[in-house]
């Protein structure tokens, strides 16, 4: 496991990251990162993670959890989410809906990648999800992705494509430069 900076930032390496079929088995998912961090898919707190869709088909469901999906990848899906229709087709886009409404997706044009956050209701305040360029300060326990070629950097730590760090300290900051889109997920 990458060392953790004087910051409180630990580098989550895309290259270390395996590929896992989907919960209905449709596809598969990179796990980023999940409170417990050994968390399996029916028993996490939050979950972060890339996930390749590449063909037409209904989404996992998942009882009692809620989710933001950002396309990341892709010319976009034609959503349908318990019988109402949803267009996403603009990439960086945050997405929120509920985990266990029924959602089949039909593919605009070929396989997209989306950037998922998932958590459980009840367990607590939701976190946050934005998708940003440029510098700012992260203060207290976060999740920064880089979701483009351009990467970015937070505190020591260089990011590439689709490399995480994450902040685990409720008190710590970093500072963040965001070159390209980068995802930042902040925890209460």
């Amino acid at each position: 496991m990458p060392g953790i900076t004087d910051n409180g930032v630990r580098l989550l390496p895309a290259a270390e990251r395996t590929a896992a079929p989907w919960k209905n088995g449709g596809g598969v998912t990179r796990n980023i990162a999940a409170s417990p961090p050994d968390a399996g898919t029916d028993d996490f707190v939050w979950r972060v993670s890339l996930a390749d869709v590449e063909g037409d088909g209904p989404f996992s469901a998942f009882p009692e959890v809620d989710r933001t999906l950002t396309m990341v990848e892709g010319a976009g899906m034609e959503l349908t989410l318990g019988g109402e229709r949803r267009t996403v087709d603009e990439r960086y886009v945050p997405q929120d809906f509920r985990g266990d409404v029924p959602t089949d997706c039909h593919l605009i044009d070929g396989p997209v990648v989306n950037f998922n956050v998932m958590w459980r209701r009840g367990a607590g305040a939701p976190p946050s999800v934005a998708v940003v360029r440029g510098r700012l300060t992260i203060t207290g326990k976060a999740l920064v992705v880089a979701l483009d070629e351009q990467g970015a950097d937070i505190a020591d730590v260089t990011l590439d494509h689709y490399d995480a760090a994450l902040m685990d300290s409720p008190t710590g900051t970093a500072a963040l430069h965001a070159r390209g889109r980068t995802a930042v997920v902040t925890f209460p």
